[in-house]
């Protein structure tokens, strides 16, 4: 019998960990059975009536480790649909437009080579998380040990062994072109093409070479590809644009090919960022503001969703296009489950996840960029252009982590020195001012706390107010 998987691999919205130290493809078999015994659950079905979806990016470990969540799967009785090597968002649309009760996607995202993970959702494509599911599939794993005495049951407690399921393979590419393609009118792209609208993109050696790459096509747009060839040995990058060092190359591409965008998706392809014409990066609450925009000229008076850490840009936009803004706490399955309430268009985050309504609520790389080649195409602007509005309003620092000994103490002192302020505390701490606010929040998993701020009178007086938090934070 294998020994139990490491409790540090069940995070709060995936499975992840090191391979094959920490996952291996006995654990990912256990996951497999683990997970459809779960689903049972959660939807109120015997396991020989499920059917999940299953999908892979392009790591290494990911054919193997897919092959024993499906042995997994199989062996505790569901029906799975394998859509084979797809970016995350493809699986969520997998699960979705098939009405499955579920799906697994074999990936670790942005992390470097040496992970491995699974994105798990249910059916909707709404995803697990620790608090629904995920630490109930570690609790199934722990059970069935000590049920087996000596070895797994890969029947779950107390029951009989039910008969193996079966598997199907199924090409989905098309269906979801098809679907990517009605977010935007393809014309209005194409003759921004013919007009000469030039793109830098950076795949990062991930999924989105294969997965945005024949829209391109389609469109005309002739992007200037770096990085494009999934690789999971990570030849050049790792697939995390959020850091520095891995967007280097676009900027440098961007300004060296007078490009009017570049585009960077991570590993998994299920978030994109771009990089404007002069080479700046675009903060995500700009980039939600920009697309909240965008949509709501076409479905005017929607509700939009977006995070506490976000620009005070985002609401004042949605506003004056006519929509609803919602605040909402971090995190995809937090996200997910509130659009759903609210009937939402359309949800963005600072960290790059974009969620729409008509794509199941679950978040795309792929559609935001289609909305921005869209928009320049349409506006006859460079994105520089677009931004500039809000930058010369919105002075924003970024999200600042700092390690803190206590973070509980830290934020109850934050909230008594800034007891003169409008207080939140839906996600940490949110502190309004009429012309400057912030929000702290604490991490998941490590001591720390994070700091997003924000002045609407000068960058110098960001600066001011971002160093007066972080003294407090860090003394």
């Amino acid at each position: 019998m294998s020994p139990l998987p490491s409790p540090e691999i069940f995070k709060a919205y995936d499975i992840r960990g090191l391979y094959p130290e920490q996952i291996d493809g006995e654990v990912a078999e256990r996951i497999g059975g683990a997970f459809v015994r779960v689903l049972a659950g959660l939807e109120g079905k015997p396991v020989d009536e499920l059917r999940v979806g299953l999908g892979r990016d392009m790591r290494l470990s990911a054919p193997e480790l897919a092959g024993r969540y499906l042995e997994g799967m199989l062996a505790a009785g569901a029906h799975v649909v394998d859509a084979g090597q797809v970016g995350s968002e493809m699986l969520y649309f997998l699960v979705g437009s098939r009405k499955l009760d579920g799906g697994i996607m074999c990936t670790a995202s942005h992390n470097p080579k040496a992970y491995t993970g699974a994105k798990l959702v249910r059916e909707g494509a709404l995803a697990l998380s620790g608090d629904t599911g995920i630490q109930d599939i570690r609790r199934t794993i722990e059970a069935e040990d000590v049920s087996a005495n000596g070895g797994p049951s890969t029947a779950g407690v107390g029951r009989a062994q039910p008969a193996r399921g079966t598997v199907e393979e199924l090409d989905i590419y098309g269906d979801f072109e098809a679907a990517a393609l009605s977010f935007v009118d393809p014309e209005t792209i194409t003759a921004g093409a013919e007009r000469g609208l030039k793109v830098v993109v950076d795949g990062g050696n991930g999924m989105a070479g294969p997965m945005v790459g024949p829209l391109l096509d389609r469109l005309g747009v002739e992007p200037v590809e770096t990085y494009w060839t999934p690789d999971g040995s990570f030849p050049d990058h790792e697939p995390n644009p959020l850091l520095p060092e891995n967007r280097r190359f676009i900027i440098d591409k961007v300004t060296e090919t007078g490009a009017d965008v570049g585009i960077a998706w991570d590993g998994d392809a299920d978030r994109c960022f771009f990089i404007d014409d002069s080479g700046a990066f675009v903060d995500g609450d700009f980039l939600t503001a920009l697309l909240a925009e965008s949509l709501l000229r076409k479905s005017p008076g929607e509700a939009i969703l977006y995070d506490v850490r976000a620009s005070r840009a985002v609401a004042d936009t949605v506003r004056a296009a006519g929509g609803t803004p919602y605040v909402n706490r971090v995190g995809h399955a937090f996200f997910k489950t509130r659009m759903r309430k609210e009937g939402s268009l359309f949800g963005g985050e600072v960290s790059g996840h974009y969620y729409f309504r008509d794509f199941f609520c679950a978040d795309s790389g792929t559609i935001p960029a289609l909305l921005v080649l869209e928009m320049l195409a349409r506006e006859g602007k460079r994105l520089s252009e677009l931004l500039a509005p809000y930058r010369r309003r919105y002075f924003i620092s970024g999200e600042i982590n700092s390690e803190v000994a206590d973070p509980a103490a830290k934020m109850a002192e934050i909230e008594e020195r800034y007891s003169d302020a409008r207080q939140e505390r839906l996600d940490g701490i949110s502190i309004d001012y009429e012309d400057w606010h912030f929000n702290v929040r604490p991490s998941n998993t490590e001591p720390l706390l994070r700091l997003c701020l924000e002045s609407l009178v000068s960058g110098e007086d960001m600066e001011r107010r971002r160093d007066e938090v972080l003294e407090l934070i860090r003394s």
